[in-house]
């Protein structure tokens, strides 16, 4: 029994001396794109805590939330602080094509009938191939998820912005 316990002592320490010893910086390189995983995920977690939540021009609670409010108080919660306007978020952060968008990423559009420049933001929760998802508040539905495959999104497209 005292030769297994030895030989599993002997085997531990040069598991441990060999990790100690590697001088390799990786893990401190993942520690950090996890951390921004997991603010990723934590965004949308909360953003797509709000799905179904009616349309509320200048609102930003369940009780009703137009789209800049929702990308706002989602963010918030993950500790980013940005305008509370869709005009104003889109002068932040790093311009991105829409083919480099990642989840996390936002998409900024000028309905037409609205006028007057960028007057609409969502939030990308997935990139799947050509299918870009994304949650944001409209009129009619309230917070919902759709695709920049649909033609009316595709045409309406002015912007994406990284923030993470």
């Amino acid at each position: 029994m005292s030769k297994r316990l030895l030989l599993l002592i002997v085997i531990i320490g040069f598991i441990t001396f060999r990790y100690i010893t590697s001088g390799d910086e990786q893990p401190e390189r993942t520690i950090v794109l996890k951390n921004e995983s997991s603010k990723i995920s934590k965004l949308l977690e909360i953003a797509n805590s709000y799905k179904g939540v009616s349309y509320k021009a200048g609102g930003s609670t369940k009780k009703g939330m137009d789209c800049s409010g929702l990308v706002n108080i989602s963010f918030k919660q993950i500790g980013i602080d940005l305008p509370r306007s869709s005009s104003a978020i889109s002068t932040k952060g790093k311009e991105i094509d829409l083919k480099d968008v990642k989840v996390g990423d936002l998409l900024f559009f000028d309905i037409a009938r609205l006028k007057g420049g960028i007057n609409h933001v969502g939030l990308v929760t997935s990139v799947e191939n050509d299918n870009i998802l994304f949650i944001h508040s409209t009129t009619s539905k309230g917070v919902i998820t759709s695709s920049m495959n649909e033609p009316y999104w595709k045409k309406e497209f002015v912007k994406a912005k990284r923030f993470l």
